[in-house]
């Protein structure tokens, strides 16, 4: 049976609007709002699972979705970065900033690297192929652009090419054999 996977990137967040890497902050009241509008056209899914991060959760529940927690769909660690604008961190430390954008394997932050967080949406994705039905995902940014990325075989330099915005959706699908990304004309829609 195929298998048809909607991964719903979290609403927006202070730190989304101010250029700050992500701490485990809530949504703003307006992505709440935004979230609840678009919950008529949510399609029903066999499996719904969420990140753990509050901004994920709230998403999910202003999505009317009944989620299960899924570590693997966590955002990526920013260790000491995290809650800080990347402006204030490329003042203080543009070699670490210059390091983290050009090399998957380096973590100046202290966090996780990129090509770690790419196994892992890789390894998450590839478990759920033969999962068959539809499953939804409430995720994040990086989530999703490594997951597109392992969809494409792509390289870990194409993952600064995608832009993700706040309650995007991207949907993927296995047909038994290999994994696709699909468009569609309408949020939600299918």
């Amino acid at each position: 049976m195929p298998t048809r996977l909607t991964l719903i990137c979290h609403g927006a967040t202070a730190a989304t609007r101010s250029g700050a890497f992500p701490d485990d902050e809530p949504l703003e009241e307006r992505a709440l709002v935004r979230a609840a509008t678009l919950r008529p056209m949510i399609r029903r899914a066999d499996r719904v699972w969420t990140s753990p991060a509050l901004r994920a959760r709230q998403t999910g529940v202003a999505l009317g979705l009944d989620a299960v927690e899924e570590p693997a769909l966590r955002d990526g660690n920013h260790g000491r970065w995290a809650g800080r604008r990347l402006e204030e961190i490329q003042a203080e430390e543009p070699d670490g900033v210059i390091a983290w954008l050009a090399d998957p394997d380096a973590a100046p932050h202290g966090g996780e690297a990129l090509s770690a967080l790419l196994r892992r949406a890789a390894s998450w994705l590839d478990a759920r192929a033969g999962d068959g039905g539809h499953g939804i995902a409430v995720t994040h940014v990086a989530v999703i652009r490594a997951a597109i990325l392992h969809v494409l075989a792509a390289p870990a330099s194409s993952f600064w090419r995608i832009d993700i915005a706040p309650l995007s959706v991207v949907e993927l699908s296995h047909d038994g054999r290999r994994w696709a990304w699909r468009a569609s004309s309408l949020p939600f829609a299918g």
